[in-house]
């Protein structure tokens, strides 16, 4: 018997990517990156191939190499500006650079395979500035790209920021030589704001995942994972004892306590010490004391909890759902800090369930 786990609903991932795929109007560039946000890149990827998305995008040579592997044919971006000794590597794999340094792009070149021009235009992370197109056009005349992308740095905000981006991904478009076919921009945050969109393709990220970015806005995502576990032991603390590290929690009467095999060393955080909670028998049990690093205890006194009862700890139980969002505040962290820790150690386990294909 499992005494933990994480359930990944991939029919639930691909309904996320169908309506993004919708509202957006253009087909999908899905982000697979940091092992598919924590819940497993190629098979997130191999799920979204019922989407016939353009391509996917990956963080490294490795990520797209496992994707290559794992029988996925379409073009994979690395996205992670690369150094001239990684050439080879990327080009066993039949991957596709993101570049922006020209010392870079002229021995890419060489290869005579594509890659897509990254352009920065307010990140400050990646790529050619916006505004040195214009200096780098004879490069870039020689070594055409075949797609262009800029970043958005602030998607989710209701600000101008994207305005300013676009109007300097804009600027540097038209200082190209000439425009590539593939020219992309948005992420799901992105398209959640502004539909439909202005560009070739959309690059969906953590609202795939079951995170939206905007609380509240016209596309909200299905949750895609759960985290499980079993009560493997029960206690009663008496009055004015104690539990877990530090003694931050003490009993202000007789109080049942529950144990599960989950701690920080699987991803639920040590932030959730006294603050977090999770779904049990229809109700919500609230987490006493430290989080441990293999192990974290619950209050379930007003429970009729016994030994090797489900406790969900981030998920849908019935009508009660702890989101990835819900989780991350409850912590002080980003959702995207809470998802890719999920890949630590627990096992996964994958269902399925037809999905509908976005029309595009």
């Amino acid at each position: 018997m499992t005494r933990a786990w994480v359930e990944i609903d991939l029919g639930a991932l691909c309904r996320n990517g169908a309506a993004v795929a919708a509202r957006a109007g253009v087909p999908l560039l899905p982000m697979v990156k940091a092992d598919g946000y924590g819940l497993g890149g190629l098979r997130a990827a191999l799920a979204l191939e019922s989407l016939e998305p353009w391509g996917y995008g990956v963080a490294t040579t490795a990520e797209g190499d496992e994707l290559r592997r794992g029988g996925i044919t379409r073009p994979i971006i690395v996205f992670t500006p690369i150094l001239r000794t990684e050439i080879d590597a990327l080009r066993r794999a039949n991957l596709t650079p993101a570049l922006g340094d020209p010392a870079v792009i002229e021995s890419w070149a060489r290869t005579g395979r594509p890659w897509h021009l990254q352009i920065d235009t307010g990140m400050s992370r990646a790529g050619m500035a916006w505004n040195a197109v214009e200096a780098n056009r004879d490069l870039l005349a020689r070594a055409a790209p075949e797609g262009v992308f800029t970043h958005f740095h602030s998607a989710e905000l209701a600000d101008d920021s994207r305005d300013v981006q676009e109007r300097r991904f804009d600027s540097a478009l038209a200082a190209l030589p000439s425009r590539p076919s593939l020219v992309h921009a948005e992420n799901g945050a992105a398209v959640e704001r502004r539909a439909p969109s202005r560009w070739s393709l959309c690059r969906p990220g953590i609202f795939l995942y079951g995170v939206a970015g905007i609380e509240g806005g016209p596309l909200v995502p299905e949750p895609v994972v759960s985290v499980r576990a079993r009560i493997v032991e029960l206690r009663t603390v008496p009055a004015g004892d104690t539990v877990s590290y530090d003694a931050t929690w003490r009993a202000d009467g007789p109080r049942r306590i529950a144990t599960v095999p989950v701690g920080y060393a699987d991803g639920y955080r040590r932030n959730l010490s006294n603050r977090g909670e999770a779904l049990l028998r229809g109700g919500r049990v609230p987490v006493a004391g430290r989080v441990t690093m293999d192990m974290t205890m619950f209050d379930v006194t007003e429970t009729d909890a016994a030994l090797g009862d489900v406790v969900t700890l981030l998920g849908r139980e019935g009508g009660e759902v702890i989101t990835v969002s819900a989780l991350a505040a409850a912590a002080e962290l980003s959702p995207y800090e809470v998802l890719t820790g999920l890949k630590l150690r627990l096992p996964r386990r994958y269902a399925s369930e037809e999905a509908p294909v976005a029309a595009v």
